[in-house]
């Protein structure tokens, strides 16, 4: 596969937007990139200027590389902040599973490859404020939500 990730208008992007029961607005941008057999799973994302995505956690092994703007990250642990960060296109993590936390993009929004690697499947939980889990995708989801849009576009 060959793409250019700056040149990324040709995309299918889903809006992620929640409007009620969060004290911070919810806008984010995701589009699959590529998902294979063995748990490896491609992810871009865009962050709306100065909105977060859903409080999650990581069950997976993840990397991420910041490509424009500025990435905001709070970690916690126990339910406490633990830490914060400012990302600037070009910085790179490497984050463990077991990885709870918030992201935002800063007040030009932000663009982020995410590399994923679930081989049991688990990617992530969606959390409520106290850390309860909401919803966990898994690979098998994601494809199967995949090939639904692909359905819907043909269509």
């Amino acid at each position: 596969m060959k793409l250019n990730l700056f040149e990324n208008s040709s995309l299918v992007w889903t809006h992620y937007q929640e409007e009620s029961d969060y004290p911070y607005p919810v806008s984010y941008w995701g589009t699959t990139l590529d998902i294979d057999t063995s748990g490896h799973v491609s992810v871009l994302y865009r962050w709306d200027p100065n909105s977060y995505c859903h409080f999650h956690r990581h069950l997976c092994q993840t990397t991420s590389l910041v490509l424009e703007g500025e990435f905001h990250v709070t970690t916690y642990e126990d339910g406490e902040v633990s830490n914060t960060a400012i990302r600037k296109p070009g910085d790179y993590a490497k984050k463990p599973p077991g990885d709870v936390h918030m992201e935002k993009g800063g007040p030009e929004g932000a663009l982020v490859l995410f590399e994923l690697f679930a081989p049991d499947g688990q990617l992530t939980q969606q959390l409520d404020a106290q850390g309860n889990v909401l919803r966990t995708l898994t690979t098998d989801q994601l494809r199967t939500w995949l090939s639904q849009q692909s359905q819907q576009a043909v269509a």
